[in-house]
């Protein structure tokens, strides 16, 4: 058995085991089981498991695993909406994990990606920003970072910025040139979550309830951040934001289609059992192409991703292939959930089964980490660049 198939494996047990019971306790709301506490525990336990941070470096205790080895992992864990925060794989910290290994210094990583591999820290990405600041265009940026002695002063909005509750540090992007719409002039910056001038100052109630420390808008006043935490290169920030962006469009989905598969699972094994119109209802024409179709858009999305993580753990950036992956995955997943729930009938709108809660959490996977529409139009500007001059052939 390859080592990879035996942390499959021994995700699938433990998230059987030690996470769905608290999942499906809690209805999938990481704070009514709990929050940082559960947490705490969750991760304990995967920690003695060997499980924690199969993503992070192995110098700070992680596995170590490239992008085509975390997909079936991460897809085992996220068997549970819980399962994620318990490997300490949970967004945005997954994806904060790979941009510190990627672009941070060495005092950076002793200082900021080592507690967060060992699951001592949580952190927040702080990019998005009310109207008519970053959003879906991220060159839209407004926060502003000014250059003072030994450092910078931050000032700004953010908003929907996920796990913001609880963090012990942000990477905030700010920029330091240029005007709202240019391409360029971004930064990022490490701030602990304690710094002067940092102020949390609600919870937007979303209808996710599994993100643990919630979406949140924060205030940046006169925050001081010294030279040394810079991240990445002064006016680099958007660039270096690339080396998360498509990762982390690649572990959403590795994750959702865990959540997905669950649902479907769920959906198979009522309608093998229930009986309908003198058959059971997975003899029924209409449930078949249900369960059918669903199969077909787990199988697709896995293909998508496994070529996407081919090319990122090659080198390349995968622009195309992460965006056609994200935005495939976002809405075939949708679509097994939701035959799922029509396949379960009134239980599948119930509490009763674990169908209703993924449809909830799962829906706004269309929407972050940019929406369909968005890279909709990213692949066919890229495909009017590629092919969209001299004569067809």
């Amino acid at each position: 058995m390859s080592q990879v198939q035996s942390v499959v494996d021994a995700t699938r047990k433990f998230v059987q085991d030690e996470v769905l019971p608290l999942d499906d306790e809690f209805d999938g709301d990481i704070e009514a089981a709990g929050g940082d506490e559960a947490r705490r525990r969750l991760q304990a336990a995967a920690r003695d498991a060997g499980l924690l941070s199969p993503h992070g470096p192995e110098e700070y205790g992680g596995l170590g695993l490239n992008m085509t080895d975390r997909a079936p992992v991460f897809e085992e864990a996220g068997y549970s909406l819980f399962g994620p925060v318990a490997l300490n794989i949970n967004a945005p910290d997954e994806g904060n994990v790979h941009l510190l290994d990627c672009v941070a210094t060495a005092e950076q990583r002793e200082r900021y990606l080592k507690p967060l591999v060992r699951g001592e820290w949580r952190s927040a990405f702080a990019m998005t920003e009310p109207a008519p600041g970053a959003g879906s265009d991220p060159s839209a940026l407004t926060t502003r970072a000014r250059r003072v002695d030994g450092g910078w002063l931050i000032n700004g909005r953010k908003h929907f910025i996920t796990g913001a509750d609880g963090a012990d540090f942000f990477i905030i992007m700010a920029r330091t040139s240029g005007e709202p719409g240019d391409a360029g002039g971004a930064s990022m910056f490490l701030a602990p979550a304690d710094r002067e001038g940092i102020e949390l100052t609600r919870h937007i109630g979303t209808i996710d309830v599994s993100m643990l420390g919630g979406h949140c808008e924060l205030v940046f006043t006169d925050v001081f951040v010294p030279d040394e935490d810079v991240l990445g290169d002064i006016d680099q920030g958007f660039r270096a934001a690339q080396v998360r962006l498509g990762p982390a469009r690649m572990t959403h989905v590795m994750r959702w289609t865990g959540a997905a598969r669950r649902a479907h699972e769920v959906a198979v094994r009522y309608a093998a059992d229930r009986t309908a119109f003198g058959s059971r209802l997975a003899d029924l024409g209409m449930a078949q192409q249900l369960i059918a179709d669903n199969e077909i858009d787990l199988a697709a999305t896995r293909a998508l991703l496994r070529e996407a993580c081919a090319e990122l753990d090659a080198g390349g950036r995968a622009s195309k292939s992460t965006s056609i992956a994200k935005t495939f995955a976002a809405e075939a997943l949708n679509r097994v959930v939701d035959r799922a729930v029509q396949l379960c009938g009134g239980l599948g709108v119930s509490r009763d089964l674990p169908v209703a809660k993924i449809a909830r959490e799962l829906r706004p996977f269309r929407i972050y980490d940019g929406p369909s529409e968005v890279h909709r139009w990213s692949i066919a500007k890229r495909a009017v660049r590629d092919y969209g001059e001299g004569e067809p052939r």
